[in-house]
């Protein structure tokens, strides 16, 4: 190279004296999405291990107000929440076993099947309230890279692998740093959108022997009606021992 150039490491292609460095198209690669949706399922309850947490449910729907407060035990892809208020609910008890979901309470005998669509408060459906398993809910591609708030985000478009999950379509918001879900827009099977989620994360979990960030609100706004707000409210998670028995249908059945 004649002298006074100025050259890169690598030279593809040179302009006069001046060598030019492109950088291969690999060095902006898409995220991995697989591994993006667990990690954020482990901040909201998608753990393998045992976990137990309290919710407040706080629900505005067409300018009435009620509260319900449940105790939630989760291990893996299985949950069982439990109604410790108002006192007329209580003891009425939500089932997760794996995607089927059954309602119980105090007198009937008999379990019934219901569906994780369903609402139980407001604009919280019966899924909203368990762990969460995106990752093996939906197929999940990669929209692109965006900033909500000041945040970095990944934006996700997520859409069931069954019918019997929560929503069937969802776009996800996903910080780039530390892997929290930040937003989730629920959408139709056509497409149209019909809530809106946002999610903080004030709380905090030993797991592994590691502590790691847990969700503390998660706040649904209705898309047509956004008067009618319903905010789950996550309180003393922590994690505990879960024999797999207390996830049975049989075991449960008052």
């Amino acid at each position: 190279m004649s002298e006074g150039c100025i050259a890169t490491r690598m030279v593809p292609k040179t302009v006069g004296c001046i060598a030019l460095f492109i950088y291969p198209i690999a060095a902006f690669a898409s995220p991995n999405v697989e591994e993006l949706m667990k990690a954020s399922d482990r901040f909201r309850g998608g753990l393998a291990v045992g976990v137990t947490w309290n919710i407040t449910i706080d629900t505005v729907e067409d300018d009435e107000t009620s509260t319900s407060k449940y105790e939630v035990r989760a291990k893996g892809v299985n949950a069982l929440a439990e109604c410790v208020n108002p006192p007329r609910c209580k003891g009425e008890v939500v089932l997760f076993n794996n995607r089927n979901l059954w309602f119980l309470k105090p007198g009937i005998k008999k379990p019934v099947a219901i569906s994780a669509r369903q609402r139980l408060s407001g604009q919280a459906a019966n899924g909203d309230i368990a762990s969460t398993n995106y990752a093996r809910d939906y197929n999940a591609s990669f929209d692109k890279e965006v900033v909500l708030g000041s945040t970095a985000a990944y934006l996700l478009n997520l859409k069931a692998r069954d019918k019997n999950v929560t929503y069937d379509k969802i776009r996800y918001w996903i910080s780039k740093d530390k892997k929290l879900a930040l937003k989730a827009e629920f959408l139709t099977l056509s497409g149209e959108l019909f809530k809106t989620a946002t999610f903080e994360y004030n709380n905090s979990l030993v797991s592994g022997g590691k502590k790691i960030p847990f969700v503390s609100q998660m706040v649904i706004v209705d898309a047509a009606f956004p008067k009618n707000i319903t905010t789950i409210k996550y309180e003393s998670p922590r994690e505990e021992s879960h024999d797999d028995s207390i996830f049975n249908i049989n075991n449960v059945v008052r």
